[in-house]
């Protein structure tokens, strides 16, 4: 598998290249690792695919996640509390989950608990690898990232996306690199306010 190409939002890939090149090349070694051919195991059911050997998605995320382990990249999850009032939510946003839930109950409202987990985190740099539905993507960058960035546990997201070559290859659903690029500029450039980098990858052949 190789990268293809890249998108930096809010100097987020000049942020790993200043400060955690090693990060920046071990993610780059993951992905040239993955051998996407190995991968193409799924037998598609669909009309328009039918009986077309695809790219399975579980097959590259198992790879991934080989990859990622391998490099002591681990999973983190991070919780949160939320209530149905829009300006309790915004108010306590910056506060640690603890002071969430106690100016939650303070302002007269019921708090519940909430989390969300990243794929791969290591020195303060998230990686999700998405090759599920497109809506994911969105999920990811602007609320996965965004959480973990506002409870400081990170510096930078990254996403890695297949690109439109490689989509075209497997069921139909994931997003892919060139639509979901136009979707984040499309909210301009400080949305959402987290450095991120998006990788559009695709088989080497």
């Amino acid at each position: 598998m190789k990268i293809v190409t890249y998108h930096s939002h809010l100097n987020g890939l000049e942020f790993l290249e200043a400060r955690k090149p090693l990060l920046l090349n071990e993610i780059q070694n993951v992905v040239a690792s993955i051998d996407a051919a190995s991968c193409r195991t799924k037998i598609s059911k669909e009309q328009r695919k039918l009986s077309q050997k695809l790219y399975s998605p579980k097959d590259l995320n198992k790879a991934f996640e080989l990859g990622f382990y391998k490099n002591d990249w681990k999973p983190v999850v991070t919780h949160y509390w939320v209530c149905e009032d829009a300006r309790t939510n915004r108010r306590v946003m910056d506060l640690t989950a603890t002071e969430q839930k106690r100016e939650i109950i303070q302002s007269g409202f019921t708090p519940y608990r909430s989390k969300n987990q990243t794929d791969f985190v290591k020195e303060r740099v998230a990686v999700e690898v998405q090759l599920g539905k497109y809506a994911f993507i969105a999920y990811d960058l602007f609320v996965k990232h965004m959480a973990f960035y506002v409870a400081d546990q990170i510096d930078v997201g990254i996403e890695i996306i297949p690109m439109k070559c490689l989509q075209e290859k497997m069921s139909s659903g994931p997003g892919y690199y060139e639509a979901e690029l136009y979707n984040l500029i499309r909210e301009g450039r400080g949305v959402p306010p987290v450095p991120l980098v998006l990788f559009g990858i695709a088989p080497d052949n």
